[in-house]
């Protein structure tokens, strides 16, 4: 049974109104937000990621094109009912320090109890499990200035759970935290969105996470728009190359990470039978602005470095030959 999108763009533009000035940031945007996903929408700082949460969670208002929310126009929601459908964390650390972290994580049902509501079995409940489900327990009667910022990120995801809503939006959720606990959070929000059956959309900057545990990857440029795709479908039809308007830097398809391009001052032929440890040679002498080739006829009167292990780095040059066994070493002996 295919499954329906819970969010649906058609030519969508969206920008800013300030008085009788428009001014658009991205149009003719099309995509679909799908339940039981994690999608991460990656960018440049500026490309206009905040602008398209801020869009899809009604915050600002589109500035054309088609916008739904289950199929229905997300303009004709009430602020009340789009709280029930739609969960947003952002970046900014919370100013909840006084708040103890189920009393923050409580106000998440203020959609469905109000402001003033009082809280029942179901609501003590839905507190619980959401807390069980980000693994902060433990954390329940802590003040929430007492949390790392790690465990604070999963406070605020946990008040989104108890909002019950069928999409979640974050904006930058781990642009605090260490590495960790952006693994922890990366790991915690794939796993909601499959277990919980959600519409889970982060903006990120964190590449290396979002190719591992996204289902799909929005690219958002300003040259390109916005792609849409399964991870590997993205990368292995070559779009990571685009999502940033650079010259200096390319995607290490292989490797899943981006690098600065070497114009190489000096040239070397790189061998190993090891994968891993060609690749971190390779890094090495990039460092150094050494371009690496791989053995050709035409460059048998190069420098040759034969790798056979991290302690066995073998420089050939001049027809002088140099047995290193470390990298310290090796590349002591190229700076001679």
């Amino acid at each position: 049974m295919k499954t329906s999108p819970v969010i649906t763009a058609s030519d969508l533009s969206i920008g800013y109104r300030t008085g009788r000035r428009t001014s658009i940031v991205h149009h003719n945007l099309s995509f679909r937000l799908y339940p039981g996903e994690l999608t991460c929408l990656l960018g440049a700082n500026g490309a206009g990621k905040s602008t398209l949460l801020r869009t899809l969670s009604a915050s600002q208002p589109a500035l054309g094109g088609e916008l739904l929310l289950e199929n229905r126009p997300l303009v004709a929601y009430s602020e009340k009912e789009r709280s029930r459908r739609i969960g947003m964390v952002l970046t900014d650390k919370t100013m909840a320090g006084g708040l103890k972290v189920e009393e923050l994580v409580a106000l998440g049902r203020q959609p469905h109890t109000g402001f003033f509501g009082r809280l029942h079995a179901k609501d003590h409940a839905l507190i619980t499990e959401a807390l069980e489900a980000v693994g902060i327990t433990h954390k329940a009667k802590s003040y929430t200035a007492e949390l790392s910022d790690g465990e604070r990120q999963k406070a605020m995801i946990a008040k989104a759970l108890v909002q019950e809503c069928p999409v979640i939006l974050l904006d930058e959720p781990t642009a605090f935290l260490d590495v960790v606990s952006r693994t922890e959070v990366f790991g915690l929000l794939h796993r909601l969105a499959v277990e919980q059956n959600k519409a889970i959309l982060l903006s990120t900057h964190n590449i290396e996470q979002a190719l591992v545990l996204a289902d799909k990857l929005w690219l958002l440029s300003a040259e390109n728009g916005l792609q849409c795709g399964v991870t590997e479908d993205l990368i292995l039809h070559r779009r990571m190359d685009t999502l940033f308007n650079r010259s200096d830097i390319c995607f290490d398809y292989a490797h899943g990470v981006y690098y600065p391009i070497v114009n190489g001052e000096q040239k070397i032929v790189v061998e190993s039978e090891d994968e891993t440890l060609l690749h971190w040679t390779i890094n090495a002498l990039n460092r150094r602005h050494y371009q690496c080739l791989s053995v050709s006829e035409e460059n048998a009167s190069l420098p040759r470095l034969q790798a056979v292990s991290p302690s066995s780095l073998s420089l050939t040059r001049s027809g002088k030959t140099d047995v290193c066994t470390s990298f310290e070493e090796l590349l002591a002996v190229l700076a001679e």
